[in-house]
């Protein structure tokens, strides 16, 4: 008998989730291949770890861009992968429940669930990321009441105001933590001449980056390679210089968040200067975030207690409970 799976797609992390099981995958969302032959080298954890260090022939890539499926190929045969790793064969057809961004288009729509059936699903249905991190964190979205979740990805941000089971007032933009990598990557390019792999972008912002000034004084050593002679060298960043570097994408997420607040309904933001926002997803948990957010809108801002997991955890719900909980998918309401 095949077990119902949930899955969050994201552009940074791939989650699957097991009905019965709960989590069983949890891998970044990349994909090895030799471009030669188009075999599939690794996948997850090991081909994250060739990025930026493979030969010309061997790429390891990102299926997903901002939340945007940008090679059909390689994200079915991603997919595929996964479906096998969660035990899925010819002969065991599973329901998937697949997590994506509310500002999907209808034509990535039909990609996302044509990859899924492909790729050995019996029936793929699609849930809103929101709407999946407001059921992960337990929210009480079926009652008239405002329940607003932020959601920071890889590649999108995603504001919802979620009352009675629906989406009431939604903002999202196609920003996310593997924008704040590159902003600090072209920061230290820009005002030290060095070049550094977004492995080490990403390193420098989960050690010192933040979104609102901390306490903390500890400073980080970035070496990289020095663009004018092509050695190695070694600099020295503070948490104000990072601050400084991810201003801009940092900005973008915060005028999504009070661009979604100005949508509301005058009832539903009352409820909201009681029960606040939830923050979720991995750029959720850049330090300082919550702070700034709560200090701009003047709305309590909560982190969930998985932020990372929520969406998938949200899904798996859906999977429990799949003929309750199928109002929530996409096209059923």
């Amino acid at each position: 008998m095949a077990r119902d799976l949930a899955i969050d797609l994201g552009t940074a992390n791939t989650l699957v989730y097991a009905k019965g099981q709960g989590i069983v995958l949890n891998e970044p969302s990349v994909i090895a291949l030799n471009q030669q032959t188009g075999e599939v080298l690794a996948m997850g954890h090991e081909a994250w770890q060739m990025i930026g260090r493979t030969p010309g022939y061997i790429v390891a890539v990102r299926p997903l861009r901002q939340g945007a499926i940008t090679d059909f190929d390689v994200t079915q045969r991603m997919i595929r992968l996964l479906l096998q790793r969660a035990g899925v064969s010819k002969f065991n057809r599973p329901r998937v429940v697949i997590c994506v961004p509310s500002a999907i288009t209808e034509v990535e729509r039909r990609a996302v669930t044509e990859a899924a059936r492909r790729a050995g699903a019996a029936d793929a249905q699609l849930i809103e990321q929101p709407m999946a991190a407001a059921l992960g964190a337990y929210l009480p979205v079926n009652e008239p009441s405002a329940n607003m979740v932020v959601d920071v990805g890889g590649g999108t941000s995603e504001t919802a105001l979620i009352s009675l089971g629906g989406v009431v007032a939604l903002q999202a933009v196609r920003v996310g933590s593997f924008d704040i990598d590159a902003a600090i990557q072209t920061f230290i390019r820009r005002e030290y001449g060095i070049a550094i792999g977004e492995r080490t972008a990403e390193d420098i912002k989960v050690s010192i980056g933040s979104a609102w000034p901390v306490q903390d004084h500890v400073k980080a050593e970035v070496r990289g390679r020095d663009l004018m002679s092509g050695l190695p060298k070694t600099v020295i960043l503070s948490p104000e210089e990072v601050r400084e570097a991810i201003a801009e994408p940092v900005s973008s997420i915060v005028d999504s968040v009070i661009a979604c607040l100005g949508e509301a309904p005058p009832e539903l933001a009352h409820d909201l200067i009681v029960r606040g926002m939830h923050l979720v997803g991995g750029g959720g948990m850049l330090m300082g975030l919550a702070k700034r957010l709560a200090e701009e809108t003047e709305i309590p801002v909560t982190l969930v207690d998985q932020p990372l997991e929520a969406v998938v955890l949200g899904a798996g719900r859906c999977v429990e409970a799949y003929d309750e909980l199928r109002v929530m998918f996409m096209g059923a309401r």
